[in-house]
């Protein structure tokens, strides 16, 4: 051996024994910071495909490139599409180990809620992904002089449709696993990779997808990477989600707009009568007047509420962002009502308000409610429940617009249609290998993680044990205040470089 080449091997070796000094998590965020670029460069164009769940064009290009990623990772894909044709379809993706005995299924969705760009600050743009220095709520502006290749602060947030909810899951969940193979570091358990597409429209179809390939899908658990860390910061496993679903009041007033001066007092103003209806339904401290509407739910268990007991309580801090002196709830804690089910009006429409307001009595008036379910509601009940206390008020209830027949003979109408939904799901906090799941996610931060046993936030997680009879538990990665389902929405950059570290870190179960 010549003495260059002996010192290559020398070289090579002192690489190798540096290389295995490291522990795992060093090794993947030395592959992330070598990679930084390269990475946000993949995730922005990402963030650039038009993601609304409705579009189903749109869809298929995100679930494209999805596909495309998993092939420059190693990971074999394909779609998994529901019994009815168009549907919105999932990515699906496995990855055996040898000698793995546990299979992990990682779950995201890639679609995202509408938007009105006109609603986003001045030059963002839902589609168009920039660096900004803060929330803009918060004073921040466009980084206009950032370019591919320069350092990237990781205290800028990245903004755009989706960039939190939820792509920031799929772009974690792979580059997690990618993190781990370039590093040379062989995953623990079998892995599947399971991207829906329509999360968004209430998973409609997730269930005849679960069902069709159930085969597929089997698992020792669903790990869910959706939703906010905690209000603190600190890292967050959640046991459980609210259930949902959207309740869609019309109420009726002439068949044509009227003269406010002419008719009002005489005209019945569906306005004045949704507000009414509305107000009849929740008292002033936000408690839900509505019959049996608290009745049903699941007490939490002696471990659960031991978990409760130790959240941090940020409270004080929220209320200042928010602008909020006093909260309701009559004085029970954020997380206590977290617990129970909620109703709120996500939105109430009539006539027009501003430079286009006229002096009229509106046609109709348009309220929607958002109702959350928590473990023992049941979804038919309580919109039903709702329905009784709309019928106790005085109003027939139809699911079409009136007739004239109906218009005659009832004084008090509204249309009352509802969306998909589903019920609440919550996960035994003391499975075993959701105990394996926070100390792997414990080993990637020095503060205590947050055991929460459910998330504010609703997904169809019920779906997963009622066709898979699966265990689910999330670990969600974005910043709480990223705008999801809103305008200017945005993830912090380095809660994405923490959910590489930290999703790795489950991918190696001990």
């Amino acid at each position: 051996m010549t003495f260059p080449s002996r010192v290559t091997l020398f070289l090579a070796c002192i690489i190798t024994l540096s290389a295995n000094a490291q522990s795992p998590q060093q090794r993947v965020r030395q592959y992330r910071q070598t990679r930084e670029t390269a990475l946000m460069d993949e995730y922005r164009q990402f963030l650039t495909i038009p993601n609304v769940s409705s579009d189903s064009a749109t869809i298929r290009q995100n679930a494209a490139f999805i596909m495309q990623m998993m092939k420059q990772r190693g990971i074999p894909a394909s779609l998994l599409d529901g019994v009815k044709p168009g549907t919105n379809p999932a990515v699906f993706g496995e990855v055996k180990v040898p000698g793995a005995t546990k299979t992990l299924i990682f779950y995201a969705h890639y679609d995202g809620q509408p938007v009105n760009p006109k609603q986003w600050a001045k030059g963002l743009q839902p589609f168009e992904p920039v660096f900004i220095t803060a929330p803009v709520e918060q004073g921040g502006t466009i980084v206009t002089t950032y370019k591919s290749g320069d350092a990237i602060n990781p205290t800028w947030r990245l903004s755009g449709r989706g960039s939190a909810d939820d792509k920031a899951g799929v772009m974690a969940i792979l580059n997690a696993y990618d993190a781990l193979v370039k590093s040379n570091i062989k995953p623990t358990v079998n892995l599947k990779f399971f991207f829906e597409g329509e999360e968004e429209l209430g998973s409609t179809h997730l269930g005849d997808i679960l069902q069709k390939h159930q085969d597929k899908l089997t698992s020792d658990l669903w790990l869910i990477v959706d939703g906010p860390r905690h209000v603190s910061g600190k890292k967050v496993v959640q046991f459980g989600v609210r259930g949902d679903v959207n309740m869609n009041l019309t109420v009726y007033g002439p068949k044509r707009p009227l003269h406010s001066g002419n008719y009002g007092n005489w005209a019945p103003n569906p306005a004045q009568k949704l507000v009414n209806l509305l107000a009849s339904m929740k008292n002033d401290e936000g408690r839900v007047m509505i019959k049996g509407f608290y009745d049903d739910v699941t007490p939490l268990t002696a471990r659960e509420k031991q978990a409760m007991a130790t959240v941090p309580n940020m409270e004080a801090a929220l209320k200042k962002e928010l602008g909020i002196a006093k909260p309701d709830g009559g004085g029970a804690s954020f997380m206590d009502l977290m617990m129970i089910p909620t109703l709120n009006i996500n939105g109430i429409q009539s006539a027009n308000v501003g430079p286009m307001a006229g002096n009229v009595i509106p046609t109709k008036a348009e309220a929607v409610l958002d109702l959350r379910l928590v473990r023992g509601n049941d979804i038919t009940r309580q919109i039903e429940r709702v329905t009784e206390h709309i019928r106790g008020q005085g109003y027939h209830v139809l699911d079409h617009d009136p007739t004239d027949a109906d218009r005659q003979q009832y004084p008090k109408l509204i249309k009352i249609t509802t969306g998909a939904g589903y019920n609440a799901q919550r996960t035994p906090m003391d499975l075993p290998i959701a105990q394996e799941v926070i100390a792997a996610v414990q080993t990637t931060s020095t503060d205590p993680i947050v055991l929460t046993p459910t998330a504010g936030g609703s997904l169809p997680l019920y779906l997963f044990e009622k066709h898979l009879k699966a265990n689910v538990v999330s670990v969600p990665i974005v910043n709480y205040d990223n705008n999801q389902h809103a305008e200017n929405e945005n993830v912090l950059v380095q809660y994405l470089w923490d959910g590489i570290e930290t999703l790795a870190a489950i991918m190696q179960l001990k």
